[in-house]
């Protein structure tokens, strides 16, 4: 299952996370608390995000590679319409952990 990381620099990483899961809430069955997160977007994919007090970690899974670009810019896209006052830095790379 192809995945791939971002580890994003803030200091409101809980704000974000519990904003990202309260919108994809209305869609999926999420789960969430104040540091951890995980949307399951269909039974092949899902985002796992984890808050701490300077990042926000978020880890995509796909069933088809092809799908992982794509879904890595629409997390991107919704985590920097929330976070609009920051400068994001969303930057992916392959989770060799999930190989």
């Amino acid at each position: 299952m192809p995945a791939s990381v971002s580890s994003v620099k803030t200091e409101h990483a809980s704000r974000y996370l519990q904003q990202l899961c309260k919108h994809w809430s209305h869609r999926f069955e999420v789960e969430f608390n104040e540091t951890a997160g995980k949307v399951p977007f269909s039974a092949e994919a899902s985002l796992g995000l984890a808050a701490n007090p300077t990042n926000l970690i978020m880890t995509l899974s796909v069933e088809k590679p092809e799908d992982l670009e794509r879904m890595q810019a629409v997390v991107a896209d919704h985590l920097k319409r929330f976070a609009f006052r920051e400068e994001l830095d969303v930057i992916w790379t392959a989770d060799e952990s999930r190989v």
